[in-house]
This record gives structure tokens, sequence and C-alpha cells, in this order.
């Protein structure tokens, strides 16, 4: 039986150096995974992606480097020598004189060339690569060999089901990025490019591709399907040329598979119509593999590896700071004093970037919180950059405004949720600064990835509660981040301290004068899922703390009554009208940025601002139930000096509930009495030595 394995190993083997020979690739570049894209093998005389997933296996390592160093001798680098290649000299000059590029980068040079073969790409790139211009003229290419006449300025007439090529990207962003690499490409052609993502007014992008025609279209997975797949819109590819999928790993983590698939459905068949397809990804899971085997050809494709294995990831040259604040009521103040700290860094050292910090918040809302006490700090002290923000609740005119206004700035703060993480390309970006814990380790990479860009310094921290300091061990292992203890607002009790650092003051001074529902409406994401990875109890009083004590509100906001009832046990929330944000800045009844909420126990009337207390926001002064803010005994909750059971905030050994100071239950960093600095007791939740 072993004679016959043995045997076996050596026809496959032998099979296998002769498939080498007819296809260019490194096979120890292709990932394993994608042997999963043929279930059924293919004649060999024909390579199937299941074939040169054999490759990978059998190649050792030194003949897979002898190839590509073989190959990268013949590497094309400067764009002007792309004219000896065919490619149509008008985007050759577009790209040399327009737009100023002589050399290629490493991902365009090992891509370029391999598309212009006509077959299927799948490459492993990175973002920030030059993945655009890499993808763009294969394409353009493509399109004027078929129909020459699109080569002259002049204009050819097009129609709107005249689309040769699609490009599909991730985010509304990217997709303006890319559609605006393309116009600068066909300036000197008759070639039409239409720009079709959501958020924007769909009647307008369909009356303009009616009436200019479209050859090339750019856009998002979910409004490129509904242009397809809506018989009204009169948008058709009949005669598509090419395909591209950008950001591919993207796009299926955030949940386009269903719109990719049907996408098919709409496009011409590709025995009838020969169809290029170009995928391109930062990396290779399952579902990337997933969908190159219902786009990509696998008899006539070619894998290229752009990511060398030697290089050292932007997440570990980059440096990384930790810095846990005492409590999450400290991360506004600490963010402010080391925004003015780097500011005043850079503006000695002009041997470094100039500071320009891209911050990521959880929420929309607390994004557009952020911002306003940014502009209203700026507005005092003009040593401070410009503030802008991106988020989901802007118009697309407006982010693309702002988005453009960061990446020409020589010095700004771009405050922003997870719309750029990913894909957006802003030069010289030397902090990027994450709110409380990212979700994922993957999210905290990719945000971290947008500074260290082409070779610049730049430096990434990552400013949390100290609470959330094991959670942060165990959900960002291997990566290297140090701890820092140098800023003052992170440490001082911020809840009971009398002598804080000027920042508390400076925040508390910048939130009076903000409209009442923006911070409402940050204070209603918190509870709606920012801080995660605690109970709703908590949650509730950690809200309470920041809106209070980082904020410096003088009372809790508002949440709805079915927000309330929907939380029964929770103590801590106010019930009873609210502002509701103007139209067009996002909100909604409990949902967008008051999306969730705490709620329950201890609802009783006779709040004495609003119409209803829920917990008992300044309800009394130790009543058997509701929030007591300085004390009295009180059967129950809340007691911020003393008292008996419940939410004791310092007094010694109350009961149950949430102690900082005694007691039992949560316990923010020591023993198991719920004392932040220690306490009493095993089982706390304080940090270990890792950071």
């Amino acid at each position: 039986m072993m004679k016959t394995g043995v045997m076996r190993q050596a026809r496959v083997y032998r099979v296998a150096l002769q498939a080498a020979a007819r296809v260019r690739i490194a096979p120890r570049a292709f990932p394993s995974a994608l042997s999963a894209l043929s279930s059924q093998p293919k004649a060999l005389a024909a390579p199937s992606i299941n074939s040169l997933a054999s490759l990978a296996r059998y190649y050792s390592s030194e003949a897979a480097a002898s190839h590509e160093q073989d190959q990268s001798s013949n590497l094309v680098t400067k764009f002007g020598d792309l004219a000896d290649l065919g490619v149509n000299p008008r985007i050759v000059s577009s790209i040399t004189k327009g737009m100023g590029y002589e050399d290629m980068t490493p991902v365009q040079s090992r891509t370029i060339v391999a598309a212009l073969n006509g077959t299927d790409l799948v490459a492993q790139a990175k973002t920030g690569t030059g993945k655009t211009l890499a993808f763009l003229v294969p394409v353009l290419q493509r399109i004027l060999s078929a129909q020459p006449e699109l080569a002259e300025p002049r204009r050819v007439r097009a129609s709107c089901d005249d689309i040769r090529a699609i490009v599909i990207s991730p985010t509304r962003e990217l997709a303006e990025q890319i559609a605006e690499e393309a116009q600068k490409l066909v300036r000197n052609t008759g070639i039409v490019v239409q720009l079709a993502v959501g958020g924007t007014q769909k009647r307008l992008m369909l009356a303009n591709t009616h009436r200019q025609g479209c050859h090339i279209m750019v856009g998002t997975p979910g409004r490129i399907h509904d242009l397809l797949s809506d018989p009204g819109s009169g948008i058709a590819a009949p005669k598509l040329e090419a395909l591209v999928l950008d950001e591919a790993d993207r796009m299926m983590d955030t949940g386009f598979s269903d719109e990719l698939a049907d996408i098919l459905k709409f496009l011409p068949d590709r025995r009838q119509v020969s169809r290029q397809t170009l995928m391109f990804s930062a990396t290779i899971p399952k579902n990337v593999v997933s969908l190159a085997r219902q786009y990509v050809d696998p008899a006539n494709f070619e894998f290229v590896q752009t990511i060398n294995p030697d290089e050292v990831a932007t997440h570990d040259k980059v440096p990384q700071v930790i810095a846990p604040c005492r409590g999450f009521e400290n991360i506004y103040a600490s963010l402010v004093e080391l925004i003015q700290r780097e500011t005043a860094r850079a503006r000695e050292d002009k041997t470094i970037l100039p500071f320009k910090a891209l911050i990521f918040m959880q929420t929309t809302a607390t994004v557009v919180m952020m911002a306003s006490i940014l502009r209203r700090l700026q507005y005092n002290d003009r040593s401070l950059p410009q503030i802008i923000d991106i988020h989901s609740k802007l118009t697309q005119q407006t982010r693309t405004k702002n988005a453009e206004r960061f990446k020409t700035a020589d010095s700004a703060i771009l405050v922003s949720s997870d719309v750029t993480a990913r894909g957006m390309d802003f030069p010289n970006v030397s902090h990027v600064i994450q709110i409380n814990l990212p979700g994922d380790r993957d999210t905290y990479i990719h945000r971290l990835g947008r500074t260290g860009r082409a070779g610049k310094e730049g430096q990434g921290w990552l400013l949390v509660s100290d609470t959330e300091v094991a959670l942060a061990r165990h959900r960002l292992p291997g990566l290297p981040i140090k701890r820092n203890m140098d800023l003052k607002c992170a440490t001082v009790d911020a809840i009971n301290g009398t002598d804080l650092p000027e920042q508390f003051q400076l925040i508390k001074e910048a939130v009076t004068r903000l409209p009442a529902h923006v911070p409402a409406e940050a204070y209603r994401s918190l509870l709606g899922g920012a801080m995660k990875g605690m109970d709703t109890q908590t949650k509730v009083d950690e809200a309470n703390n920041i809106a209070l004590h980082g904020w410096g509100l003088e009372a809790v906001p508002n949440v709805s009554h079915a927000t309330a009832q929907n939380h029964r046990g929770v103590r801590g929330l106010v019930v009873g009208h609210y502002e509701e944000a103007p139209r067009g800045m996002g909100g909604g009844r409990d949902g967008g940025f008051r999306s969730g909420g705490g709620g329950g126990g201890g609802f009783r009337s006779g709040g004495d601002r609003f119409d209803q207390a829920f917990g008992g926001q300044d309800s009394g002064r130790g009543g058997s139930r509701g929030f007591d803010r300085r004390g009295g005994g009180g059967g129950g909750g809340f007691s911020r000096q003393g008292g008996g059971g419940g939410f004791d905030r310092r007094g010694g050994g109350g009961g149950g509930g949430f102690s900082r100071g005694g007691g039992g239950g949560y316990s923010r960093g020591g023993g198991g009495g719920g004392d932040r600095r220690g306490g009493g007791g095993g089982g706390g939740r304080g940090p270990s030595s890792s950071f």
C-alpha cells in the first residue's frame, strides 16, 4: 500500500511539473485554501484552480523562490514602458504626464502585465499599494482593444446598456476614489465612467447615465445589484468585457455575499461573451475562496502574490501603545491631553511629521460628540489643527468633501467611524488613535493600517478603561503593544477628585455650548452597544459616569419609555422627553444613534426635572429605591457614599451590587470587592503584566 501511494504521488508530481511549464506562476504563492475552488478535478491540459493548488503542495520553497527571481527579472517597472507592451499611448500619457507617475509600485509591476495577458487574475495585495491603477490599466486597454474608436477624445455615443466593465468595491468612499482615478485615465479618450453608490440620489445618477451613457461603472455591491436587477433602470451589461472585485475579503466580511452571488445572474454568459475577472484581496479566507469559485475561470487564471512573506507588516512595525484609563470617564480628557501634547511636539520638532491624526470612535453619535467637542476647543485654541468628521449619517457629498479635506491637509484631525478603517488612502497620517477596545483584532489592524503607509512613520494609540485591559490582552495577541502611563488625565479619580487636570474643565465648557441632542445621542449610543463585554447594569453605570464626569453634564440624559420598559431591573436610567436630532443629522427612535439602552427597575414618578424618573435620577435622598447620588441608607438603589445594598460608589462593605470601594460585586481593577485600585478578595479584573 505504501509503495502504491508513493508511486501515485510521483505521478502527480511529474504532472505538476508539466503544468508548471505552461503556467507562469510561483506555486508556493498560491494559497492551499484555493484548492476548494474546484470540486471536480479538471484535465491538466487546461490547469484548473485545483491543479494549481496542487503546485503549492508539491513545489519546494527553494524552487518557488527561484521561479519568482526569474519572473522578477522580466518585470516592467516603468509606466512609460507599457506602450511597448501595446497599452494605448493615451492611457500611458494620462499616467505619466497627467498624473505624474513614473515608477510602478511592486503591486502594479506584478499585476498589470499579468492582467494584460487577458487571463483572470486573483491577486493578494494590501491596501495602499497602488491596486487601483493595477486593475484600471488592463481594464481600459481591454475596452480600447475591443472598441478602438473609444481611444479618440471625441465623444462616441454611448448608451446605458453599453457597459464594458464593472468595478465593485466595498464602500462608497473607496468607489469614489476608484472612479476619480478612472476619470483621470480616460480624460483624453471617449470612455465614459459612471459612479453608482448608495447614499446618493439614484434618480439623478440614472438621468446622467441615460444622458451620457456608460462604459465603466464603478460602484458598491448593493447599488450595482439594485441597478442591474431593476428592469426599470435601463442599466444592462450585455457586452461586458471586464469585471473587477476590489477588496473581496472586506466585501464578504461586510455581508455582501448574497448581492455578489446574485449579480452574476444579470451578467452575460462567459461562454457566449468573453469576460476577464480581476479579483484583489488582502487575505484569502474561505469566504473569498467561495467567491472566487463563482467568478473566476478555473481553467484560465493566474494567482499573483504581492505580499512578501518576509515583509514586516504595518501592525508589527508601527509603534503602538495602550493607555489604560482609571475609568471610562477619563478617556475623553485623556484624548484631549494626548492631542495637545502631540500637536505641540510636532510644532517644536520639524524633523517629524506634522500632527495628522485619525481618531476612531465606536458609534456615529460618539463621532459627532467628539468632533463637536474638539471644534469648540479649537475655536478657543488656534494651535490645534482643523477638525473633520466622517460618519454614516452625513450626506455622500459631505463625506466626500471631508475626506478630500483630510487627504490634502498637512495637519488635521479626522474623527471617524469604521467607514474609513479600510481602503481609504490618506497620506502622511502621523497618529491613529482608537477609543475603547475594537470588536476584534482585524478591526484594530485595519484601523492601524491608516498610518505608516508608503514607508512613512506613524504611531498607534489605544485609549481604554482599565476594565478593558484584560479583554484587550485576549483580543489583541501577538501585537507589539506597550503600556503607556504618561497621560495625567488617565490616572486621576475623575469622580471624586477635586484638583483635576484642565482638560476635564475644557470638555465640560465645550459640552455646555453644544446642542442638547449631541451629548444625549452619544449617551444613548453608549447604552446601545459602544461598550461591550459587560452586563446591562454595568453598562448603564459606566455610561452615567461618562455623561456626568467625563462630559461634565449636570444630569444624565433621558431615554425613552420603550427603552426603559424593555430593560426592567436596571437602575440609573432617566425616562422622559428628550431632544430629537435635527433632520439629516441621524438619530431616530432608539435606533441609529439611539440603539439599545439599559433600563429596568426602580421605576417611579417624581423626578424633579422630568415627568418621570427611571431609577430615580435626582429623585430623592436615600429613598427605598432609585438613584441616590450622595448616600443615605436605603435598602437598594444607587448610593454614592454608603448604605446597604445596591450600587455603593464609595462606601465600605455595601451589601451586594456594584461597589467601587468594598463589598462584593463588579470590580473595576482589583480584588473581589469591587475597588478600582484593589480590595479584599480574589477574582478581580485588574491588568496583568502583558501590557
